[in-house]
C-alpha cells in the first residue's frame, strides 16, 4: 500500500501522541525521536508489505494460464501465495 508522506507522518505522530497518552507508558527520549522511530517502523512495514504483494502478484502471473485479476481463483492465489510469503518471514 502506498501512503503519502504526510500521511505517513500524520499518522507516526498520532502513534506517539497516542503513547504519550498511555500512563502505563514513559519516554526515555523526546517525543519527536518517538516520532521519528514510529515512522521508520512504518516505512519498514509498508516497504515488506510491499514486497509480499509484488511476490504474490509475480506468481499469478507466472502461472501458465492467464488468471484475470478481480476473478475469484485470482483472489484465492493471491491469498495462498501472500500467506507463503508471510510464513517465510516467520509470522
Amino acid at each position: 500500500m502506498r501512503i503519502s508522506r504526510d500521511k505517513l507522518n500524520k499518522l507516526a505522530h498520532t502513534v506517539a501522541d497516542t503513547l504519550a497518552d498511555v500512563e502505563e507508558v514513559g519516554f526515555l527520549e523526546d517525543r519527536n525521536t518517538i516520532r521519528q522511530e514510529a515512522r521508520k517502523a512504518l516505512e519498514t512495514l509498508l516497504t515488506e508489505e510491499a514486497r509480499i504483494d509484488d511476490a504474490a502478484r509475480k506468481k499469478i502471473a507466472s502461472q501458465r494460464k492467464i488468471i484475470l485479476e478481480g476473478s475469484q481463483e485470482w483472489e484465492i492465489l493471491y491469498r495462498k501465495y501472500y500467506n507463503e510469503e508471510v510464513r517465510k518471514l516467520g509470522i
